[in-house]
């Protein structure tokens, strides 16, 4: 994830606008509970009807601002979060492009999928709340407990001991639900992958009269996510539940010590008041605090899957040094003449070895596809003249398809070599060489 974020760098200033205003509305924020105490203790106590209309005022223009302020800070967050998802999503595209068939093979195309579709929304949200938030509730929870002191020191020892207790609840429900969070994505994606695998393969297991056995296998899946949903869902469902009883039983004691200082003469009614707003204030952010958290934690790991894509090596690379495709029509006109001249040679040069008389050959060729022990095919020697025709017959599965893969080295071979005009595939650039192909495939790719 660490290194997505240089996608970044073009919004440092949306990234540093967008927390600064989150910081000032709460800054605003901090002051009402004062400002209400005032209407208490000086409008209501003294009956001054004017005072009263002046600070309600008071509240609405620290509304007015607050809301501004809050607006703002949206629209700069918004803006570095959708501007650093569209970069990354342009980067992981065209590396696919640069994938080779083994490659894909390997990540499959649903995880590729999800990785474009909901891991990429995932960081977008991510990152939008981070810039809003991750600041601004420590700084709300820090903030209202030192306003609750300088009130009055006895009565916001209530929340140095509620405090931690409710800290220590939302933060251990969080830190229970992270890991499950992680696993409810896992078997998402093996939802995913199977759905994907049944859409495209679905001629051959209707041919096959395998519907049964693979709605089924999805149904296993699906229950498994299911469940594990189910799960964190019960964990996560103590949060607010626990937090109120917590935070209820700290509000009763706060009234009480309140009320005690309150009949001593030590604080105002207003302050008791205050100091109830403080506690509601840090409830609020606390539990804002932690599903942030358990948001930014799945936007890592969301982010460190699409990272994971983008550190794959593409396998097949241009054969030209310096791997450019520069120039390519005058490379092709260079050969198309070498082409038709050595095609005037061959009529004169006796011996059916001679590779210019041959358009492609197979050289003891075989394919290894990823993670499997074996090769599909091995040992092929073949050599097909220029001009002539042939077809090549097997049974499903016999590699076909494979062998003709090998040309335009939509896979490499892992034994043996291909050589297409004399010339070894590997030595082409990739776009000069499929160029000269012409492919017609079994079915569409989409």
């Amino acid at each position: 994830m660490k290194k997505l974020l240089r996608y970044l760098k073009d919004y440092r200033k949306e990234s540093v606008l967008g927390p600064l205003f989150k910081l000032l509305e709460a800054t605003l924020e901090l002051f009402v509970p004062l400002v209400v105490a005032a209407i208490i203790d000086t409008g209501i106590g003294n009956q001054d009807r004017s005072y009263v209309v002046k600070m309600c005022f008071v509240l609405v223009l620290l509304g007015i601002i607050g809301l501004a302020f809050s607006i703002t800070a949206q629209y700069f967050a918004a803006k570095a979060a959708v501007g650093f998802v569209t970069k990354i999503r342009h980067v992981l595209f065209a590396h696919i492009q640069k994938l080779s068939y083994a490659e894909l093979d390997t990540q499959g195309t649903s995880t590729l999928i999800t990785r474009m579709t909901s891991d990429m929304n995932q960081v977008q949200n991510g990152v939008n709340l981070t810039l809003r938030l991750l600041l601004r509730s420590p700084f709300v929870v820090i903030g209202a407990m030192i306003m609750a002191f300088t009130i009055d020191v006895k009565a916001a020892l209530v929340f140095a001991v509620g405090i931690p207790a409710l800290a220590v609840v939302v933060f251990g429900i969080m830190l229970a639900c992270i890991p499950l969070y992680r696993k409810v994505q896992n078997r998402l994606d093996k939802v995913l992958g199977l759905t994907r695998e049944n859409l495209m393969g679905v001629r051959v297991l209707r041919a096959f009269c395998k519907e049964k056995e693979e709605e089924s296998e999805f149904q296993k899946q699906n229950q498994v996510l299911t469940d594990t949903q189910k799960f964190v869902g019960r964990i996560s469902a103590l949060l607010n539940p626990l937090t109120y009883v917590i935070i209820n039983v700290a509000i009763i004691a706060l009234i009480w010590v309140g009320a005690i200082r309150v009949d001593m003469g030590i604080i105002t009614q207003g302050a008791v008041v205050a100091l109830y707003n403080y506690m509601s204030q840090i409830l609020t952010e606390l539990i804002k605090l932690a599903n942030l958290i358990i948001n930014i934690t799945k936007s890592v790991a969301c982010g460190n899957r699409i990272q994971s894509v983008l550190e794959v090596e593409p396998s097949i690379t241009d054969g030209n040094a310096d791997g450019k495709t520069s120039g390519a029509m005058e490379e092709r006109k260079e050969s198309a003449k070498l082409d038709e001249m050595q095609e005037k040679n061959s009529d004169n040069q006796n011996g059916a070895g001679n590779a210019s008389e041959y358009s492609v050959v197979f050289e003891h060729a075989g394919i290894r596809y990823p993670q499997a022990a074996e090769e599909a095919i091995s040992g092929i020697d073949l050599k097909v003249k220029k001009g002539q025709t042939i077809g090549i017959i097997g049974g499903t599965g016999s590699g076909k398809s494979s062998m003709v893969n090998l040309i335009p080295r939509f896979y490499d071979c892992s034994s043996g070599a291909v050589y297409v005009d004399g010339k070894d595939v590997k030595e082409y650039g990739l776009e000069d060489l499929r160029e000269r192909i012409g492919v017609v495939p079994q079915t569409a790719r989409i």
